[in-house]
């Protein structure tokens, strides 16, 4: 007998995803040997339709790709880079790990709280102030890690580096993305927004020479290559694996 969660989603009869998803979502599918494989970057395109993943988005995943709601729903609340909410214009991730903690990432992270809320209360994590993904909407998150310890503390607006910040510098650059404005990240693409950043993880990219340089330009630094540069002149290097070293066994399966 066939449960619920079991039974194939019907489109309803107001869906927000067109044609035009539905080709992209059948283009994402063909990319891969089993067709569920695509459910990330399909989950990343919903996003980019709507702001955030909703129960719809849910559905119009599980029918391009032949499965339950229940299987999408299981991977969609797995990852904090899909949003049960909907995003404002532009996403603000502060790293708050140990490394940008230790060197300001909490301070910043309650300075932007406190400056981004409204009527004395403080804006929380993965809430939004202004219209979500109207102009000059802000959706405020904590990030774990952001795997950019050298410029820390850093913080990430729609996945775009902005290093070695301060509480003062963040203020500005939130207020500066209310006003319209897009500052240029310390590295990578110039800054867009929430949606058409989604549109790219999704695997659909504006086709044009200056956006891939932007993206391929070298994002290393002096601090990145602090070590490397240290163990050069100071003539350190690391020991050479013998030819004959022996190799550890693998047990038979």
């Amino acid at each position: 007998m066939t449960t619920p969660s079991q039974q194939p989603s019907k489109k309803p009869e107001t869906d927000p995803f067109g044609p035009k998803i539905e080709e992209q979502a059948q283009q994402l599918a063909a990319r891969y040997p089993q067709a569920r494989s695509a459910l990330l970057p399909m989950l990343h395109l919903v996003q980019s339709v709507q702001g955030y993943v909703s129960q719809e988005g849910i559905a119009f995943c599980a029918r391009q790709l032949d499965l339950t709601e229940a299987e999408v729903s299981a991977v969609a609340t797995f990852y904090t880079m899909y949003k049960r909410k909907p995003c404002g214009e532009h996403l603000v991730s502060v790293c708050t790990n140990t490394l940008c903690a230790a060197l300001g990432g909490d301070e910043i992270y309650k300075r932007l709280s406190e400056h981004l809320g409204e009527d004395g209360k403080p804006l929380g994590h993965e809430e939004t102030v202004g219209e979500p993904g109207e102009p000059g909407s802000i959706t405020l998150e904590h990030a774990e890690c952001l795997a950019a310890c050298d410029f820390g503390p850093v913080l990430q607006v729609n996945y775009e580096y902005f290093d070695n910040q301060t509480p003062e510098k963040a203020v500005e650059l939130v207020d500066a993305l209310r006003r319209g404005e897009k500052p240029q990240p310390t590295r990578g693409a110039p800054l867009t927004d929430f949606r058409s950043v989604e549109r790219q993880l999704a695997g659909f990219f504006p086709e044009d020479d200056v956006f891939r340089s932007d993206v391929d330009s070298p994002s290393q630094a002096v601090e990145t290559l602090r070590g490397a540069q240290l163990a050069a002149d100071r003539g350190w290097t690391a020991p050479a694996m013998p030819d004959d070293a022996p190799l550890p066994e693998v047990e038979a399966k």
